[in-house]
């Protein structure tokens, strides 16, 4: 059978499941790299990294990459048939930490989508709906929730299947029809 990879973005709020709903989408896949985005900077961040360390198999390759996302991604594509990526929301919080514009930032956004279009392999993507909340009272916690979003629309726009977690329930947002051949392209969107 031959197996026909898709994009997959998983969005939520905090603890809303969405890594655990992520993990699980995996399910008897062969080789799979994790590309964690987060950095212990704090006891409590080393403590939220431990725990999801040790609910992933321990044959998955897990990669810490909390910048160069796009690029390790392609990598990992070339040896692994599944490969999740948790989270976009540290990936770009690390962005803008390091003094990236939003507009390199939307391009790096840019690149993930088109190798989600290119389908070497199954993509799972993890990133907090942070547009429901309080409106931020500061300028650069505005400029976060807009470019996370920004971001999130790229995403979802290229994206097979769009899932929002809402309490540990998965509502499927969009889900588009895969291709029935692996050399299918999926449309380019507007």
């Amino acid at each position: 059978m031959t197996v026909v990879h898709h994009s997959h973005l998983v969005l939520g709020g905090a603890r809303s499941g969405k890594s655990r709903y992520a993990l699980d989408q995996a399910g008897p896949a062969g080789f799979v790299a994790f590309l964690a985005t987060a950095r212990a900077v704090d006891a409590d961040m080393a403590a939220r990294i431990a725990g999801h360390r040790a609910e992933r198999p321990a044959r998955w390759s897990t990669i810490e990459v909390p910048l160069e996302v796009g690029a390790e991604c392609r990598r990992a594509v070339r040896s692994h048939d599944l490969i999740v990526i948790d989270c976009v929301t540290i990936w770009v919080a690390n962005l803008m930490e390091r003094g990236d514009e939003d507009v390199a930032v939307l391009a790096a956004a840019d690149d993930l989508v088109k190798l989600m279009r290119e389908r070497l392999a199954t993509l799972v993507i993890v990133s907090n709906e942070v547009g429901d909340g309080v409106h931020p009272p500061t300028p650069l916690g505005r400029r976060f929730r807009d470019l996370l979003g920004s971001v999130n629309q790229r995403l979802a726009a290229a994206a097979d299947r769009v899932t929002l977690m809402v309490a540990g329930i998965p509502v499927i947002v969009k889900d588009t029809p895969l291709p029935t051949s692996p050399d299918a392209r999926p449309p380019e969107a507007p």
